[in-house]
């Protein structure tokens, strides 16, 4: 297996992480870059991201620094739109130089058909986050958001951010959404014979699971509590990583 493997991750919220965590997604970057032959982020890497014509939410400064230096080496960043950072746009896509995904894509990565998607308002339930999101992403919504101040804008989104670290595991909550997605994820690869693997994020809650032989169903978990991530290689099945693993395996 002489390629090189694609790493892929979600759920960073950054600007709500803790400050350490940040610091270790950031070094995860750049290991990624230096590791991978595509980088695939799968949603809510920022808690809050929005672009205004001539302002982009400042915080970020180090990770869109490192984002670009990954893009300028020659290795692609793909950046999936979570329910904190679907409005992504031209700065990210112009500016830094990634691909920017809007709705869940289908692409072979690591010598597998996949389906990727953040997972937010996937499977059963979520019946009000589904219509929020459908408003929230509505032109006139996103044309209204662009005349309040950027200041005003930032402290409303950190207002309704419900961005939590939850200690000693997953909330309740959180393991009802992770079984939802898990079986919505196994309905659609028993649908479609020509899928290898589903992926998803937004539950925070990482998974394996073999649905059928050679099949798999990942959530690559987050950073808030898990520091979890993907690695797809040819020939091998998924790998379901923490970078705590990764980096005592590596001194």
């Amino acid at each position: 297996m002489s390629a090189r493997p694609v790493y892929l991750t979600s759920d960073a919220h950054l600007g709500a992480a803790p400050a350490a965590m940040e610091l270790a997604f950031l070094r995860w970057l750049e290991h990624a870059g230096a590791e991978a032959s595509l980088v695939f982020l799968n949603g809510d890497v920022f808690d809050f991201w929005f672009e205004w014509k001539r302002v982009i939410p400042r915080g970020y400064t180090r990770v869109l620094a490192a984002l670009a230096k990954i893009v300028d080496s020659g290795v692609p960043v793909h950046l999936m739109g979570g329910n904190h950072d679907w409005w992504g746009g031209r700065f990210l896509t112009q500016e830094i130089g990634v691909v920017f995904h809007q709705d869940p894509v289908r692409m072979t990565l690591g010598g597998r058909r996949c389906l990727i998607a953040h997972g937010d308002g996937l499977g059963a339930g979520d019946w009000k986050y589904r219509a929020l999101k459908w408003v929230l992403r509505s032109r006139p919504t996103q044309w209204a958001f662009r005349w309040i101040h950027p200041d005003i804008s930032v402290q409303i989104a950190r207002g309704v951010s419900r961005t939590q670290v939850h200690e000693g595991g997953p909330s309740a909550g959180a393991t009802r959404r992770a079984d939802a997605l898990e079986r919505w994820a196994r309905d659609v690869l028993l649908e479609s014979e020509d899928l290898e693997l589903v992926v998803l994020g937004h539950s925070h809650v990482p998974r394996k699971v073999e649905v059928a032989p050679g099949r798999f169903y990942v959530n690559a978990g987050d950073w808030l509590t898990n520091g979890t991530y993907l690695v797809l290689e040819d020939g091998a099945p998924p790998a379901l990583v923490s970078w705590g693993d990764a980096r005592e395996g590596s001194d």
